[in-house]
């Protein structure tokens, strides 16, 4: 079976590539100069998903896995918040991934993911996801080099078993500068409706930047395949990170060829 996510981007990572962030700009606006622009194609991005959100319900043979990944501050909250306030809320989903629970522990580190993942007829999101157990796990040494890249073919394995069972899966790294996450930070520092939002916590691991863009790296080449491709989506601007994404999300949902399903009966026979 050939799988494949039929989506034209540039900031579609080729299976196989090797991708250095720091060659890739998270400050790209694409064709858009401003931020109204820019909103105004997310509007209509915004239409066409809520349309494509009923057919994919209502034809019922497939779901959207969508991944949401970045560092501290990278705006997976703002996506959710603004690409998917338009959606039907009864077939869609958010998953956040924290530390693992007890429970979660006992299993393989990838239980919580599957049990997690949409069902026909409804788009999923993970706001962090099964990747944490690649990247905070190998930044912080709770787990080797070697078990990393085992978990990666676990993770390949995974994704693939989805897509061969109608799983629609896209993933989205939210690429922002050190230089735009200290702005993001010092604004919540200085809003004091921003403080629930941070913990010191945010600061140690601003420290490890460079450990935590190594791991995306080797998390993004070793797992972004036809079938589960990863997006580098400039995200330096708010306004652009959200329209380019939903272009993505649009694309992929409208190459599914989705059908209305045909009604049992003959509605013409119908009276009222």
């Amino acid at each position: 079976m050939k799988l494949k996510v039929k989506v034209k981007s540039p900031y579609l990572v080729a299976p196989h590539s090797r991708v250095r962030l720091a060659k890739v700009s998270a400050s790209d606006s694409g064709p858009y100069k401003t931020e109204p622009e820019a909103n105004a194609e997310l509007h209509r991005h915004l239409e066409k998903l809520a349309t494509l959100q009923e057919l994919l319900t209502a034809e019922n043979k497939h779901a959207v896995f969508v991944v949401l990944q970045g560092m501290d501050t990278a705006g997976k909250d703002g996506s959710i918040r603004h690409i998917f306030t338009g959606v039907n809320p009864q077939a869609c989903s958010v998953t956040s991934f924290k530390v693992p629970t007890p429970l979660e522990r006992q299993h393989d580190f990838l239980w919580r993911a599957h049990n997690a993942v949409p069902r026909s007829g409804t788009i999923g999101i993970f706001n962090r996801s099964h990747y944490e157990d690649v990247l905070a796990t190998r930044v912080h040494k709770n787990i080797t080099d070697k078990v990393a890249h085992q978990r990666f073919r676990q993770i390949v394995d995974f994704e693939e078993s989805l897509a061969e069972n109608n799983v629609t899966v896209l993933k989205f790294f939210l690429h922002i500068s050190k230089d735009e996450q200290s702005r993001r930070l010092e604004a919540r520092l200085a809003d004091a409706s921003k403080h629930w939002k941070i913990s010191e916590a945010d600061f140690v691991e601003r420290r490890l930047w460079k450990d935590y863009q190594a791991a995306y790296e080797d998390a993004i080449n070793n797992t972004s395949r036809k079938h589960a491709p990863w997006f580098l989506i400039p995200s330096n601007h708010k306004w652009y990170r959200n329209v380019a994404i939903s272009h993505i999300l649009v694309e992929a949902m409208k190459n599914l060829n989705m059908q209305y399903p045909v009604p049992t009966f003959d509605p013409a026979k119908i009276q009222l």
